[in-house]
């Protein structure tokens, strides 16, 4: 029985749907899609997952279009980075056409539990990759389970649409040559103590700087940074960013719309020279950031905001293309035509 849900005051946070989809790999090869009902993983108290880290998971969304059709975006590009996270983590690799599957079954098994168009709300699917054989030794797993959930989310940060940040030297998100460019459990959790503390003093997140050198703009925690001036989209390019699929569409977005593209080293420096900065990923989508504090030079850097930005602009194409109401001259979206 659904709960009752207020669609338009839904946080970003977990609330029960009836089906999750689950499959698992055994004696060297996968098995059957499965449809359950039941929250919880039973697993070997020394599975893999548990002890070395072997885990990845995915984040995409589907929408309730103005039309009434059901869309999503780029499950494909989940699918290619969650089979790229997964060989780097040397998991077994779940194949890209059976991902694809399995996250149209989940969302068409919870139907009820996308939320109304314009209601400010999606429904957030989750794709989940961990090893589950039993090793006391540091090697991967010879068995594992991929579980894809879904549940009804609102946006990821609270507030007025704008966020504040602090520019973070004392932590690092992800090693320079280490899980940064895959969407591993672990590079989340190494990122919880700067995110607490940034919290704690008043600010949505934090915005790291490159691990090696301190001297680049990496990325805003669990989303990629984007600067824009003169006419320029600029992102960062390092090892250790996730390669967000919202980024790269904005990147050709951006294109297509007249701005030069750049996704290159951004120095420091470059920071008080961008007249807008934001935030974006599947979760944030695009988030334009108000401000950003340096707490080593007691120095706040302060961005342009509102309708007449760029930001504002491509988050509306971006979200027009979501939903349907702008063409998808680049082929990004799927409508769920067993949906009604």
């Amino acid at each position: 029985m659904k709960e009752n849900l207020d669609w338009a005051k839904l946080g970003f946070s977990y609330h029960k749907t009836p089906y999750n989809i689950r499959c698992y790999y055994r004696n060297g090869k996968w098995g059957e899609l499965e449809i359950h009902s039941d929250e919880t993983i039973p697993m070997h108290m020394a599975a893999s997952c548990l002890h070395y880290g072997q885990e990845a998971f995915e984040g995409l969304k589907a929408y309730r279009c103005k039309d009434g059709k059901v869309r999503l975006f780029r499950v494909d590009e989940n699918a290619k980075r969650m089979a790229s996270s997964s060989e780097y983590l040397q998991m077994a690799v779940f194949p890209v056409e059976r991902f694809i599957e399995a996250v149209h079954k989940v969302v068409e098994l919870n139907a009820e539990y996308i939320p109304p168009y314009e209601s400010g709300a999606s429904l957030y699917i989750r794709p989940l990759l961990i090893g589950t054989g039993a090793q006391v030794g540091v090697k991967p797993a010879d068995e594992y389970l991929f579980v894809v959930f879904v549940t009804p989310v609102g946006p990821y940060f609270k507030g007025d649409g704008e966020i504040t940040m602090c520019l973070e030297r004392k932590y690092d998100r992800a090693a320079p040559h280490g899980t940064g460019h895959i969407k591993a459990g672990g590079n989340y959790g190494a990122s919880l103590t700067a995110y607490v503390e940034s919290h704690d003093k008043g600010f949505d997140g934090v915005l790291y700087l490159d691990p090696k050198e301190k001297k680049y703009i990496d990325e805003v925690g669990a989303a990629n940074f984007f600067g824009i001036k003169d006419g320029k989209y600029v992102t960062p390019d390092s090892p250790s960013i996730l390669p967000s699929i919202t980024n790269k569409s904005l990147c050709t977005i951006a294109g297509d719309m007249g701005l030069t593209v750049e996704r290159r080293h951004v120095p420091l420096e470059e920071l008080s020279t961008f007249e807008e900065a934001g935030a974006c990923g599947t979760a944030a989508v695009i988030t334009p950031i108000n401000n950003i504090y340096d707490p080593e030079e007691d120095k706040t850097y302060r961005f342009k905001t509102g309708d007449d930005t760029w930001s504002h602009k491509l988050y509306r194409r971006l979200v027009d293309i979501q939903y349907g109401q702008a063409e998808d001259k680049f082929g990004w979206v799927t409508v769920l035509h067993s949906i009604r």
